[in-house]
């Protein structure tokens, strides 16, 4: 499987900086992060609620193969349509602390745009608990996902 989503993590730093291209306009892949049924098709989870707009919130559950339920939630704190959302992350249920994100969308061309996320962690170590996991094959998974939902 080609990997796609460049996840970088500097040694010594609690955060996370994850790139990656799409052919696709820079609008649909904002979509992909706002209608609810695009977000349950891509990240194969269930949208309880999405919020696009600051001050809002988000919550999605995903049930696990062993029937195990975990919830993700956050609160949007800047919603800037085709250009930038900042919200929290919280593993509900889970040792991991809440999360800071900040997405940011570029146009690059007509056709092709660019997704920027900086992830910052409580601590060096929750950001390393999380990247012992399969995290960085997840998230390109995920992506591979997103760019297949619009161009098949």
């Amino acid at each position: 499987m080609e990997t796609k989503t460049n996840v970088h993590a500097e040694e010594g730093k609690q955060e996370i900086l994850i790139t990656r291209v799409f052919d696709l306009p820079v609008e649909l892949l904002f979509k992909a992060y706002m209608v609810p049924e695009i977000v349950e098709q891509w990240m194969g989870t269930k949208v309880l609620k999405l919020e696009n707009y600051a001050h809002g919130g988000y919550q999605f559950e995903t049930t696990d193969p062993r029937g195990h339920v975990h919830r993700f939630s956050g609160v949007v704190h800047e919603f800037c349509l085709n250009q930038k959302i900042t919200r929290t992350f919280e593993m509900e249920n889970t040792a991991f602390p809440v999360q800071l994100e900040f997405l940011e969308f570029e146009k690059l061309t007509e056709t092709t745009s660019k997704l920027t996320m900086h992830i910052v962690f409580k601590s060096i170590a929750s950001r390393n608990q999380l990247l012992q996991m399969p995290f960085a094959m997840g998230i390109n998974l995920a992506h591979n996902r997103l760019q297949a939902f619009f161009t098949n």
